[in-house]
C-alpha cells in the first residue's frame, strides 16, 4: 500500500553541518563573508556551545558541535556563485586560509568544510551548444585550482 503526502510535507530544508568543537568559530567567519548573513542564535550548555544557527546569503544553516566521531567530507559541499573574479579571488582566499584547495574551484576550509567558488559564467561555458568551446573550457577548469574568469573565457573562445 502506497502512503499518499500532500505537498509540502515540511516547513523547511536546513543544512546540518557537524563539527568537533569549532562550530561557533565558523559560524562567526562565514557569516562575515557573506551579504544577508547573521549568526541568529548560538546555544550553549554551561560554558560549552552546542550549536549555532546561522543564515549565509539569505539560507538558514545550523552548524553542531558533535564531537570527533564525524568528520564533513566532499560529498557535501556548499557553492558559491559569483560574477567577477575580485568576488571570486576575496571569497576563495577567505575560505582557504587555514584550508586546503582543491581542484576545479573546491576547496577544504580550515573547519573541514568543502566549498566550491564558482564564477556565474561557468554553466554557461560548459554547457555550450558547441561541443569544441565547451571542452576547451572544461580542459581548462580542470587544470585549475581556483577558477580563473578570464582564462576560461580565452579557452572557451580558442
Amino acid at each position: 500500500m502506497t502512503t499518499s503526502i500532500t505537498k509540502p510535507f515540511a516547513r523547511s530544508v536546513t543544512p546540518f553541518l557537524w563539527f568537533d568543537t569549532a562550530a561557533e568559530e565558523a559560524a562567526r567567519a562565514y557569516t562575515s563573508l557573506f551579504a544577508d548573513s547573521r549568526v541568529v542564535e548560538v546555544a550553549r550548555a554551561g560554558d560549552r556551545v552546542q550549536s549555532a544557527t546561522i543564515v549565509l546569503a539569505g539560507q538558514r544553516y545550523i552548524l553542531f558541535n558533535g564531537g570527533p566521531h564525524l568528520a564533513l567530507g566532499a560529498a557535501f559541499s556548499l557553492m558559491v556563485q559569483v560574477d567577477t573574479q575580485e568576488e571570486l579571488d576575496a571569497i576563495w582566499d577567505a575560505l582557504l586560509a587555514g584550508g586546503k584547495p582543491s581542484r576545479c574551484g573546491w576547496l577544504v576550509d580550515r573547519f573541514g568544510v568543502s566549498w566550491q567558488v564558482v564564477p556565474a559564467i561557468l554553466p554557461g561555458l560548459l554547457g555550450d551548444a558547441d561541443a569544441s568551446k565547451a571542452k576547451r573550457a572544461l580542459d581548462a577548469m580542470l587544470g585549475m585550482q581556483k577558477l580563473d574568469i578570464a582564462a576560461l573565457k580565452r579557452a572557451h573562445a580558442g
